[in-house]
């Protein structure tokens, strides 16, 4: 293999919508510079990106693929990414590696809201962006209407350097170069090759133009030249583009049809000649041992780097890809896990095509490798020298829009379910799992129902279990709407010392989200202030095991104000089962009620669905707060809906808008439960109580 040094690395992340292209642009690239012989083809699950089954099965990405080839003497790192919303930790990862984001779109579609998602993140980690409108050869494509789209919701900055020729549509093979000043017409044989002629008339030049005005506003000795000259020379021209596209004060957008490898030539030419390097971005924010902030320099001799993805392939083992960020890191070499505090060492590194993977000996600093069978390291962690100690940033993944809970069918497997779950989470920090011990459930959260169902498959698939997913259940809680009074006695003998207490009791409720009071008011002698503490445990239990439906109790002030002893039988134990049952007698007195948990939901949709999605929030007892609007024919809506009508709502929001609907949840308060829905969440909390105990 190869060595190439941090100057002559190119690391790009293909991004963008599900269904742009994203696939068949990396195939096209590697075909382009001689990496493979042909172009694979995702129906038949023949291209190199997609090499998973559940990929070949689904015939979209799940996974985020490493690709590499050599383009003009410079290394081509992509990583190919899927653009389904549920996969969305797959691009946060890439990105946060990159140096250049490729954001894929498609010709007929335009901007779509996964388009918006991975620009979004390409902005918050400060990756220059190039844009590749992609299916020019399809039916019913305008691109002008598309570029004209990105312009007015990205920026009015971004400049076609390849347009589309005479045609668009099936049989398209025509490329206008702005920089060449050339047409491109591509052969038949998805080669990527091409014959160029001069443009003929002023088209040309008046785009060339246009582009040399934007390079000289990147610069203010080239914008005085500019001035000077009414021009500036190719060698400042070539020189400009770069700084241009790193300031994003241009960004450029390229043309083609990846299905027939037209157009994607002049992508890597610009990446490898324009493109953002690693030297770029010398300067690397990271912390200390101490937390302290620190900066990196790409040259420091001291390795540091990044873990990105890992992951477990059948036959293969355990891989962890990651970026070095400053020094050289080889094979054999003991680092430090800064994020887990243990230290590891370099076994087998690889470069990889998908699934094909090249041995190496060492990486350079901004290269993108893998390395198999590191014991504690996992996605997001750093590894460094030893002496170096530092810590680079990890990416801060989206909160889960979706929950479901774990059904276990056969007894036996809990520990390998444990495993397994903890196992899935370091590979994908966007897939999260909680043992809730008030609901007695292990509930499974993701960015969508496809991502829950790819993470459970592969579960039983690895691990062997056999699991299905079903709804959670609500935390409901147990309230009171009067006050409520009591007097328990609680008397047993049976033969020898027996148990006697005697409590009197008030309850009455409190305001909302206060939690419980316990307070004692005790006057005189008859009761012993010793067990007040025992009266308080009984009361806690009756209030965590609920009165009504098993739900815990809250918002309700408890005064244990009187009672009786005995001498001999009084101890501890009488007390606290008079203080449970003294407490249960008032509750139910008290006009006992249900709550429910409500949520504070934003939506994201376009304008043209805020009738459907409104309806359907009605119907959800949604009640909205506001609405604002959003760049590209956007609207944000703000309501409130109860957790019970949560369930599974992503996938109603992606029916209702086409795809393009996106919301956040956040627990707000509690609130009454309408008396019809009361008394059916307490019937079905009975029965599951009754078969759980029959089981």
């Amino acid at each position: 293999m190869k060595d190439f040094l941090t100057a002559d690395i190119r690391n790009s992340a293909i991004v963008g919508h599900a269904s742009s292209g994203k696939t068949m642009l990396s195939e096209c690239m590697l075909a382009c510079a001689g990496a493979i012989n042909r172009l694979g083809r995702i129906e038949n699950g023949s291209t190199v990106s997609d090499y998973h089954e559940a990929e070949h099965e689904r015939k979209n990405s799940i996974y985020a693929s490493m690709l590499h080839c050599e383009w003009q003497g410079k290394k081509l790192n992509c990583i190919d990414t899927p653009g389904f919303l549920d996969f969305t930790a797959e691009p946060l990862g890439a990105l946060r590696v990159a140096d250049n984001a490729v954001v894929v779109i498609h010709a007929k579609d335009g901007v779509l809201v996964g388009t918006q998602k991975v620009w979004d993140y390409a902005t918050r980690f400060g990756v220059p962006k190039l844009i590749v409108v992609n299916g020019l050869d399809r039916e019913q494509v305008e691109f002008e209407r598309v570029l004209a789209q990105l312009r007015e919701i990205f920026s009015p900055r971004i400049f076609p350097l390849t347009l589309a020729g005479m045609k668009t549509g099936p049989g398209f093979n025509t490329v206008v170069d702005v920089l060449k000043n050339a047409s491109l017409v591509y052969e038949a044989n998805e080669s990527g090759k091409f014959q160029e002629t001069p443009l003929p008339g002023d088209e040309g030049k008046v785009l060339y133009n246009q582009l040399v005005e934007f390079v000289a506003e990147s610069d203010d000795k080239l914008m005085e030249k500019f001035f000077e000259n009414g021009t500036l020379s190719p060698e400042e021209i070539k020189n400009g583009l770069h700084a241009a596209y790193l300031k994003q004060s241009f960004i450029p957008l390229f043309v083609t049809a990846s299905a027939n490898n037209v157009g994607v030539s002049r992508v890597l030419d610009f990446i490898a000649e324009f493109g953002a390097t690693p030297l770029d971005n010398a300067k690397i924010a990271a912390k200390d041992g101490l937390g302290n902030e620190v900066t990196l320099d790409v040259h420091s001799p001291d390795p540091a780097l990044y873990v990105f993805k890992t992951a477990n392939e059948a036959q293969a083992g355990d891989f962890a890809y990651f970026r070095v960020y400053t020094g050289k890191v080889a094979v054999g070499m003991d680092l430090y896990n800064t994020s887990k505090s243990v230290t590891e060492r370099m076994g087998a590194m690889f470069v990889a095509n998908g699934k094909t993977r090249v041995s190496v000996d060492h990486l350079n600093a901004g290269d993108i490798g893998a390395v198999v069978k590191l014991k504690n390291t996992h996605t997001t962690n750093t590894l460094s020298s030893p002496k170096h100690n530092v810590t680079l940033p990890p990416v801060v993944y989206p909160r889960p829009n979706i929950h479901s809970a774990l059904h276990l069918k056969s007894k036996g497997d809990e520990d390998k379910i444990a495993t397994g779950l903890a196992a899935l989470h370091e590979e994908d920090p966007a897939f999260v799992y909680m043992v809730d011990a008030e609901l007695r459930q292990t509930v499974l959260s993701g960015q969508g129902e496809l991502h829950l169902l790819v993470a459970t498959n592969r579960l039983k698939a690895r691990f062997k279990v056999d699991i299905e997913l079903i709804q959670p259940r609500i935390r409901f809680r147990e309230t009171i709407k009067i006050p409520g009074d009591s007097k328990y006695r609680h008397k047993k003998q049976t033969g020898g010392a027996g148990q006697f207490a005697e409590v009197w009791m008030r309850i009455e409720p409190k305001p909302r989200d206060t939690g419980l009071e316990f307070t004692e008011s005790l006057v005189g002698q008859n009761v012993d202030r010793v067990f007040v503490p025992s009266v308080e445990k009984g009361v806690n239990r009756a209030c965590t095991e609920g009165v009504l439906a098993g739900y815990k109790v809250t918002d309700v002030k408890v005064d244990f104000y009187d009672g009786k002893m005995h001498p001999v039988d009084s101890k501890d134990i009488a007390f606290q089962i008079a203080g449970y049952e003294a407490f249960k007698e008032a509750f139910l007195k008290a006009r006992a009620c249900l709550l429910e948990p409500i949520f504070v939901i934003e939506v994201r949709i376009p304008e043209e669905c805020m009738g459907n999605v409104m309806g359907d929030l009605s119907s959800r007892r949604g009640k909205i707060l506001g609405m604002d609007s959003a760049p590209g024919g956007f609207q944000i809506v703000k309501a409130q809906v109860p957790a019970m009508e949560l369930f599974h709502y992503s996938n109603t929001l992606r029916s209702l808008t086409g795809g393009r609907g996106l919301h956040t949840e956040d627990f707000s308060h509690y609130e009454e439960l309408p008396k019809t829905l009361e008394a059916k969440v307490i019937e079905e909390t009975k029965k599951a109580k009754a078969e759980a105990e029959k089981s």
